[in-house]
Order: C-alpha cells, then sequence, then structure tokens
C-alpha cells in the first residue's frame, strides 16, 4: 500500500498580506486547500524565511573552516529563522549545503575578490589591478548570481582608507560580470570607493557607511540595493582603538564612520534606496544575528514592517526567490508567539521552522 504523504497545518497570520489562514503544508509547498487528515503543528504569525543577505558560511576570523564548523554555522543560522543565506563570499565550498533538505538555502557570490595585500588574509583571491576583470568573470560562473569586489581598504602609504582599484578597472571588471549575467556588490567603507563603484554601475553596495545624500538619491534612482551590516559596522571604534598608535587618521574616519552609520541608513530609507539585511557573519562576528540586523534597522528609522520585509518577504525578491507564502510556493516560513512588527524582540523565540516543508526541529 502506497505512503500517503503528512499534511502539516498551521493556522495563523501570514505576513506581509495581514490574513489569518489556515496554511497547509503539501509535499513540500504551500496550500490553502483544507485537508482533513493534516497534523496541527503549531499557530501564531507566519513570515517568509528570515534571510541574511551578507552571511559567510564556511569562513571564520582566519579563513576557511571544516565541513563540521560550515554546518554548525548554517544550523546556527537555520535555528535563528534564517533559511535563505546570500553568502557575500567564503573561500570554502559549500556546495554540499545543497543536498542537505535540514540546512538553509545559500546564494553564493564565490570567492571576495581583493586588491594584493589589501585585505583581510585568507579570505579572498588577491589580485593586481589587471587581472580584476578575468577574475571577476570567473567568479560570475562559479557564484549563484553575484561577484564580490573589496572596493576599499586602509591603504598603508596614506595611513587611512583609499580605493583598491583604479575607476577604468572597476568599470571593466563590472562589464565583465554583467556581461556573464550576473551581478556585483561592494565592500565600500569610505567616501571615495564607493562613488567610484556607482558610477561604474555596480548593483548593491555592503556596508557603506561612505555614502552622501547626493549617492543615496542615484542609487535610488537605479534600484541599487544597500546592505548596510550595521551590527558589524558597531564593531568601528574597536578597530579605530586597535590602530589609533599606528594609523591615526584611518581611527578618526572609521570613528567618523561609526558615528554617522544610522544617519546613513535612514536617509537612504527616506530617499526611497532598496535596503536588506545582512549581518556579516563568519568573520569576526557570530552567526544566527539576522534578527539583531533586523532590529538595528527599525532603530535607525524604518518602519517595523519594513525592517522585517527587508530581512524577510523583500529580501527573497530581491534575490530572485519565492517571497510570498501564496499557493504553491515552497514550505519555507518562520511561526512567531505574537505580531514581530509590533514586537521585534520575539524574533529571537521563534515558535516553529518549516524548511523545505519540513519542521526542523532546533540544533536538529
Amino acid at each position: 500500500m502506497a505512503t500517503v504523504p503528512q499534511v502539516l497545518h498551521v493556522a495563523g497570520v501570514v505576513l506581509p498580506e495581514e490574513e489569518h489562514r489556515d496554511l497547509y503544508v503539501v509535499d513540500g509547498t504551500v496550500s490553502y486547500q483544507p485537508t482533513a487528515t493534516a497534523t496541527t503543528v503549531t499557530q501564531g504569525w507566519i513570515v517568509p524565511g528570515l534571510v541574511d543577505a551578507h552571511c559567510h558560511v564556511g569562513l571564520d576570523k582566519n579563513g576557511a573552516v571544516d565541513l563540521d564548523t560550515q554546518e554548525r554555522q548554517a544550523v546556527t543560522d537555520r535555528d535563528a529563522g534564517t533559511l535563505l543565506v546570500r553568502d557575500a563570499g567564503s573561500p570554502a565550498d559549500t556546495r554540499w549545503i545543497d543536498d542537505r533538505p535540514d540546512l538553509p538555502r545559500i546564494i553564493r557570490a564565490g570567492r571576495h575578490l581583493a586588491r594584493t595585500r589589501r585585505y583581510i588574509p585568507n579570505y579572498g583571491l588577491e589580485l593586481e589591478p589587471d587581472a580584476l576583470a578575468a577574475a571577476a568573470a570567473v567568479q560570475a560562473g562559479r557564484g549563484d548570481g553575484w561577484v564580490k569586489i573589496v572596493g576599499d581598504w586602509i591603504e598603508r602609504d596614506r595611513g587611512d582608507l583609499a580605493p583598491c582599484w583604479p575607476d577604468d578597472v572597476v568599470r571593466d571588471a563590472i562589464e565583465a560580470v554583467h556581461a556573464a549575467g550576473a551581478r556585483v556588490t561592494t565592500h565600500v567603507f569610505g567616501e571615495e570607493a564607493v562613488r567610484q563603484f556607482l558610477d561604474a554601475g555596480v548593483d548593491c553596495v555592503e556596508h557603506g557607511t561612505g555614502l552622501d545624500d547626493g549617492l543615496l538619491a542615484g542609487m535610488a534612482e537605479r534600484g541599487v540595493a544597500l546592505v548596510p551590516t550595521l551590527i558589524n559596522i558597531d564593531s568601528f571604534p574597536g578597530i579605530a582603538d586597535a590602530a589609533a598608535g599606528k594609523f591615526p587618521l584611518y581611527a578618526e574616519h572609521m570613528r567618523a564612520l561609526h558615528a554617522s552609520s544610522r544617519d546613513v541608513v535612514r536617509a537612504a530609507y527616506e530617499a526611497g534606496v532598496p535596503i536588506f539585511t545582512g549581518s556579516d557573519a563568519g568573520g569576526s562576528l557570530a552567526h544566527g544575528l539576522v534578527g539583531q540586523e533586523i532590529r538595528a534597522l527599525y532603530e535607525a528609522g524604518l518602519s517595523a514592517s519594513d525592517a522585517l520585509g527587508a530581512g524577510s518577504w523583500r529580501a527573497r525578491a530581491w534575490l530572485g526567490r519565492p517571497s510570498r507564502l501564496i499557493e504553491g510556493a515552497p514550505a519555507d516560513f518562520v511561526v512567531y508567539p505574537a505580531d514581530p512588527r509590533e514586537d521585534l524582540e520575539c524574533l529571537s523565540r521563534p515558535r516553529c521552522i518549516v524548511l523545505r516543508g519540513h519542521v526542523v526541529p532546533p540544533g536538529g
């Protein structure tokens, strides 16, 4: 006799539609057709799985990590409700995770592309300018539609942040990626490199602490995204303290960028720039912090609904993944005990996580 697949039932308010529904999970997808044999799992506020759009599974502060550590990182993100990750650069091969139905879905940007001796050791491919465009094209083929270029870092002779690449090199690299059908995102802290990359047609800005009102207006007009990583930017004062003795100009600059970081995000939001959540987990930051980043965006000036959307349905749509829990959509969602827009703290207390149609036990 054929086995009848188990049908799950969750009752509650489905966001962002704000409709009270009886949601069923059938063969890994969402259904709203009542099924008498369904097993009721829970009830609450039902949110499309959270998104960490700047995360590094397979990386820690020293570089690539082993498979067991990769698994722990992915499980930690999943247990925090992150069911979709845009991995913004990793030296480790994490493709094996794609075969694990209990781990988050990952969209990869390949390896960081960085200027020689102008980035964190063991993280990316370190290149001279004449090799950037070709390397970017290669990474476009190895990633999942994204390439990550490090736009600025400290230049020791200057003693401060400085662009890593000449203008024409940036343009050629972005053109090569676009020709391959992928998008480019750039790590930028300061004011110079972000202007350079925006002029060259970049698709997304990571961190973006050096943005000004004019650049934000241009980003809004072109739909260029910002992933501010505010909880990572909160490390800037510590970086400044460590560098102050040798690079006082750089230290002062980093403190100033940190001090204005929330103002930049608020101005970006008011200008209409698409903003998405990214924790920057995997370097010096722990995994599982996307809820903290959502709260940080809210505290910077986003509405609670827009902050949550930046880490859920809007981020999913931006990344080209199903964003609404409509009939037939993949059953990737998180159930909370209360409306997270009214109490963002409840993001740290998911009642139930459903990934690929299965209830995932915490730490399982």
